[in-house]
């Protein structure tokens, strides 16, 4: 009786520990995201830069991370559209020094995942999504028009600071990884801000990344059908007493895989390294490559 109190007892200093390393993992994580928003804010893109090397070294590729990181970024932006002053260069280094210590101490190892989060796939649902959208030419796109297919979708938006680069960077990086499977694939980026992402801004953008990734925009009413149909959430974040159009927009992170019948296989954590992701679908890929009819069996290992 004794040795199994005191198991439960150790058991539970260390769900203690861990909650509280976690919660001060996620804590720097805000400050940095504060500190992202303060440099785009007031235009100071050396800083910025450092600012997503941070993040992307230390931070836990994982959807509360990521989270934590936007919270911190609008929570700031939005502050410095209220009035509040530009820092000197000084003491913006000296806050960047300050955060990266910090980091360091609470999250020593890059891409570390604290106890609880998991930075791989998340379970598939099962769903077929619709969705009827425009491409950069103003072609209509349905779900439809992949069957057979593979689809890797994305939301977002051009303006995003961070989430949205560092996905589609991976998304180009899935492609090139994939070499020939890639042919199986189809990348899509849905904007989830139609307002300002014109089918110009929209192809300009995406083609910077990849040409073969495909940007789809459509009227307000259709985004958020879209979005409900692939259980993604966003919503604009605008400041009363800023410019109509200076607002961000909160949504969710992370890619979808869509297979050939268009339903569902894998719900990917914002983040997923690129390597990860790849071998995923290459392998999902080949499988479904080795159920059609009269394929040649794989040679033995």
């Amino acid at each position: 009786m004794r040795d199994k109190f005191f198991a439960v007892l150790c058991g539970l200093t260390f769900t203690a520990a861990a909650a509280a390393s976690d919660e001060a993992g996620l804590s720097a994580v805000r400050e940095l995201g504060r500190l992202n928003g303060v440099t785009l804010a007031c235009g100071r893109k050396e800083a910025a830069s450092w600012v997503r090397v941070l993040m992307l070294n230390h931070a836990p590729k994982t959807r509360a991370y990521g989270e934590a990181y936007e919270e911190g970024t609008q929570e700031a932006f939005l502050a410095h559209g209220k009035g509040t002053p530009c820092p000197a260069s000084a003491e913006l280094n000296a806050r960047l020094d300050e955060i990266a210590r910090r980091l360091k101490a609470v999250l020593p190892v890059a891409g570390q995942v604290p106890a609880g989060h998991n930075a791989g796939e998340s379970v598939p649902n099962a769903v077929a999504p619709r969705y009827l959208l425009q491409d950069p030419n103003g072609r209509a796109v349905t779900n439809e028009d992949f069957h057979g297919r593979f689809q890797l979708v994305a939301f977002g938006y051009t303006s995003c600071p961070d989430v949205c680069p560092t996905t589609l960077l991976e998304m180009k990086e899935v492609l090139k990884l994939l070499g020939g499977q890639a042919a199986r694939l189809q990348p899509v980026f849905i904007t989830v801000d139609p307002e300002r992402d014109s089918a110009q801004v929209l192809r300009e953008y995406t083609a910077a990344f990849d040409a073969r990734i495909l940007g789809l925009r459509g009227s307000d009413a259709l985004t958020r059908r879209a979005a409900n149909e692939f259980r993604v959430r966003y919503e604009m974040v605008r400041d009363p007493a800023a410019p109509p159009g200076a607002y961000t927009v909160d949504h969710s992170a992370g890619m979808i895989l869509l297979g050939p019948d268009g339903r569902t296989i894998v719900r990917f954590a914002y983040a997923t390294p690129a390597k990860q992701l790849a071998e995923r679908i290459g392998a999902l890929i080949q499988e479904e490559r080795d159920r059609m009819p009269g394929a040649a069996p794989r040679p033995a290992r």
